[in-house]
């Protein structure tokens, strides 16, 4: 019997994914919810699986082919009554006396045994999380320089890693660094392929290719122009939804920029004393959640910060939440988890979520809910050691925050006494049809307070 299994409900809104990666081939036999394709949406990754158990006869589809919900993704040959209830008595007779099945043949376009896990093998649903970064901040805004000498795939193949054990985000990992996962041993689960052995594959080939001096070449296919080679590269689809959104801010939201700098010198002093503590309970506590606080708490107090515009019916729509948008750089991209309720949170629930936050987005483990609903948004350009910038506002918000690398700078204080003093450079950008500048300055005013006296915030509600 052939089935068809298309393309399922993607989520609220969502109508389309860009394919990624074909995890299966005609020919191989495949479980029910075996993942079979994995799709890339506006700003998360799926793993697509079968509605159905049987062999594939034939994949309707390519990598980079665009999809729609509904759309055939493959075509199984299942035996009758592999997914349905077992037949009533009255059928038994009949089926007694179908002729008994003869036992498949492997065929010739079946990849090797080797590439076929057994079902202990089988990836789980979600992949072992890959070890924090030692630096603070490091989850948000990290600079990823790709190796000098990957291992290259074989070329030709576009199955590359069907049957084989590792989850959406280390098969990724693994195209990006141009690692074959067909010649990694997997040390996870049940021999299952971490991001640990991914990037052991990787030094292994730094260390034994020849140098060279060639300059390294970027993703995409070779080409050339009228002047030299060049590299081309279809843009993916979280790429178009980010140009899309931040031409539409460009367009419609006319942005204003105040920049200012807080004294963070007696907060730095209480986040290193502390530390040590939070450590012990499992908390990495970096300056940023501090930030976070400072924000959501400043945002109580002006409400036309925290609100959207509405130009259709001419109204303003006040939020009576704090939902806070965390800028992160992904290999993808910058995506924009929403870090919900973040003005009820306490300094060391903040620093617990945003951990779990940069684990998620690392893994690739978000929902596209897990991206909506934000009111305002902070960006940590300092992680990569910027200072100053002009973010540009995440429309329908009206408002954005970048957050600067600190640094000592001599400060003057009373008596014209000067002393260095750790300084964060902050940079609020805001929509001016709705934010007065006066506002906006109140509004810093206020983060900066918070920020130069942190023991308000750590007895903050």
């Amino acid at each position: 019997m052939s089935i068809q299994v298309r393309v399922p409900d993607l989520g609220d809104g969502i109508e389309s994914g860009d394919v990624l990666e074909i995890l299966v081939r005609a020919g191989d036999q495949i479980k029910k919810d075996q993942g079979i394709v994995e799709l890339e949406t506006d700003k998360a990754t799926v793993e697509v699986p079968s509605s159905h158990a049987g062999k594939i006869s034939q994949v309707h589809i390519k990598p980079g082919q665009s999809v729609a919900v509904g759309d055939v993704l493959i075509t199984l040959e299942s035996e009758a009554g592999a997914d349905t209830p077992a037949p009533a008595a009255k059928a038994a007779p009949s089926a007694a006396k179908s002729a008994p099945a003869q036992p498949a043949k492997p065929a010739a376009s079946q990849p090797s045994p080797k590439s076929q896990p057994s079902p202990k093998s089988q990836p789980a649903a979600k992949s072992q999380p890959p070890a924090p970064s030692a630096d603070d901040d490091a989850a948000m805004f990290v600079s990823r320089e790709p190796p000098a000498s990957p291992a290259t795939p074989p070329s030709g193949s576009t199955t590359a890693g069907a049957g084989i054990a590792a989850s959406p985000a280390v098969r990724r990992f693994a195209r990006e660094v141009g690692v074959d996962l067909r010649m990694v041993h997997g040390n996870g689960p049940g021999g299952r392929i971490t991001r640990e052995d991914v990037l052991e594959a990787v030094r292994k080939a730094s260390q034994t290719a020849a140098a060279s001096s060639a300059v390294r070449a970027g993703p995409g296919e070779p080409s050339t122009d009228n002047w030299g080679p060049i590299r081309i590269e279809k843009m993916p689809k979280i790429r178009r939804t980010i140009a899309i959104q931040m031409h539409k801010s460009w367009e419609t939201c006319p942005r204003v920029t105040n920049f200012d700098d807080a004294d963070v010198t007696e907060l730095e002093r209480i986040r290193v004393s502390s530390k040590a503590d939070y450590a012990a309970r499992g908390i990495k506590l970096t300056s940023l959640p501090f930030v976070i606080k400072a924000v959501a708490m400043s945002l109580r107090n002006h409400p036309v910060v925290n609100a959207s515009i509405d130009m259709e019916n001419e109204r303003i729509i006040y939020k009576d939440y704090v939902n806070l948008g965390i800028a992160v750089d992904t290999d993808r991209g910058l995506v924009v988890p929403s870090l919900r309720n973040a003005d009820r949170l306490s300094i060391p629930e903040i620093a617990r979520q945003l951990s779990g936050i940069a684990e998620k987005v690392r893994n690739s483990e978000f929902t596209i809910d897990d991206l909506r609903g934000s009111t305002f948004t902070i960006s940590n350009l300092g992680a990569v050691g910027g200072t100053y910038s002009t973010p540009i506002i995440n429309v329908p918000e009206v408002a954005i925050l970048l957050i600067g690398r600190s640094r000592k700078l001599p400060v003057v204080l009373e008596n014209d006494r000067i002393e260095a003093r750790l300084v964060m450079p902050l940079s609020l950008s805001y929509d001016h049809r709705i934010v007065d500048g006066a506002v906006a300055a109140r509004f810093l005013n206020d983060v900066i307070g918070y920020l130069g006296a942190p023991s308000r915030l750590l007895l903050a509600p």
